[in-house]
Formats: structure tokens, sequence, C-alpha cells
């Protein structure tokens, strides 16, 4: 029986080791599994405010967009309008100048 009550004791000093392995390997993995947790919280904690940032520089663009456009769209109006006024001086210039000619003749020539 002391054979029997030696091998009861062998086996329950074994199976009472392999119990604390597995419960060492488990609270090693509760570990591990608390950590990924943070690392998760801390990564959506990022893509929150990456996602604000992303928002407020697409709504900062698009106003920036419209203002280029509206300036775009002044430029084109304003250079239409100076290339009207050169071309209104050039033919101002162009009277005056022939005027200026007639001016300078002779009250004889001016009856020809």
């Amino acid at each position: 029986m002391t054979q029997q009550a030696a091998a009861l004791q062998t086996y329950n000093n074994e199976l009472v080791k392999c119990i604390e392995d597995l419960c060492s390997k488990r609270d090693e993995l509760n570990r591990q599994i608390r950590l990924e947790e943070d690392e998760k919280e801390r990564l959506q904690q990022d893509i929150r405010l990456l996602s604000e940032k992303l928002s407020r520089v697409n709504e900062s663009m698009a106003q920036r967009l419209t203002t280029r456009a509206n300036l775009d769209r002044t430029i084109a109006e304003t250079e239409a309008a100076y290339a009207k006024i050169l071309e209104s001086s050039q033919s101002l210039l162009s009277v005056l100048k022939q005027e200026a000619g007639n001016l300078n003749k002779s009250p004889e020539q001016w009856k020809k």
C-alpha cells in the first residue's frame, strides 16, 4: 500500500504541477490580453482624433477651394474688363492722334 500511496502522491504532485503551469499560462495570457485591450483603446482613440482632424481639414479645404474659385472668377472678370479698357484706350488714342493731326493742318487744308 505504501507503494500505491507513493505513486498516488507522485501523480498528485504532477497533477498539481500541471494545474499550476496551466494557471501560469492563463495568467500570462490574461496579461497579454490586457495589454492588447489597452493598445486597442489607444488605437481607437487615435482613430477618433484623426477622424476629427480629417473632418476639420476637409472643411477648411472646401472653404479654401470655394474662395479660390471665387478669386479665379474675379481675376478672370477683372482681366477681361481691363482688356476692354485697353482696347478703348487704343481707340481713343487713335482718334485723338487723328484729331490732333487735323488740328495741325492749315485752315485751307481743313476744307479738303
